[in-house]
């Protein structure tokens, strides 16, 4: 007796019941430090050292942005502390234009005190390989290109230190830009703030105001990164 075909309407419960489970466990896993080590362990075995000949910010998503503005202080912070440093601006755009993304770039690093006599632009690269190869090419036989520091996301230390070590250079750190959390305590008294007591209080649970939502949004970004490294190590870009 042959068994019966499994229709449309099994596979759906399948997916269905397969992404639930997914949900609920990124759901639980947000109540722990897990998401946080995950996201850590990227960044975490490329320590940036003071004594680098060349910074190279790695472009975010531009000025003025959450992750350009974070790049440009750390970077402006790094050459600050290595002041016989080139700083390399990777970010893609057209220097013939005024408010590209790159002349933006190395704006806000002069507002910092990087003296402008100390930046040079690789404009080209789109992604990290490109960027990886520009920097590679622009450097060539310069005493710079010794000793390197990447300044990007936490995220993404771990994929371009391999990325330019795959492009030649020996010696590559990074530096993430971990953003600081508030050193005031953000607990508050509820009945102070007074309002509608049919919603539960949750001033005292910080947990479920910030820490849950922000290692539910550490998942994504993690995972997203995984899959980013996969794909450079199938094309052999590191």
């Amino acid at each position: 007796m042959k068994k019966p075909r499994r229709g449309l309407f099994f596979w759906i419960k399948v997916m269905l019941v397969s992404l639930g489970t997914l949900f609920l466990t990124l759901c639980l896993l947000a109540f722990t430090t897990l998401p946080f080590w995950a996201y850590y362990r990227l960044s975490g075995a490329y320590i940036a050292e003071h004594n680098t000949q060349a910074i190279v910010l790695l472009s975010g998503a531009g000025i003025p942005s959450e992750s350009g503005l974070m790049r440009a202080y750390f970077t402006a912070e790094l050459a600050a502390l290595n002041p016989g440093a080139k700083v390399v601006v990777a970010v893609p755009g057209r220097l013939s234009q005024p408010d590209s993304d790159p002349n933006k770039t190395a704006r806000e690093l002069r507002l910092r005190g990087v003296d402008s006599l100390r930046i040079i632009f690789a404009n080209s690269g789109k992604n990290t390989r490109g960027q990886a190869l520009e920097v590679a090419a622009l450097l060539q036989g310069s005493p710079a290109a010794r000793d390197i520091t990447l300044v990007t996301s936490p995220e993404h230390v771990k994929r371009s230190v391999l990325s330019f070590k795959k492009c030649g250079f020996k010696q590559v750190h990074g530096l993430a830009t971990f953003e600081q959390s508030l050193s005031s305590d953000l607990r508050f008294d509820d009945r102070v703030l007074k309002g509608n007591k049919l919603a539960p209080p949750i001033g005292q649970q910080l947990q479920l105001r910030y820490q849950f939502w922000y290692h539910l949004k550490l998942e994504i970004i993690v995972i997203r990164e995984y899959f980013a490294l996969a794909y450079y190590r199938l094309r052999g870009w590191i």
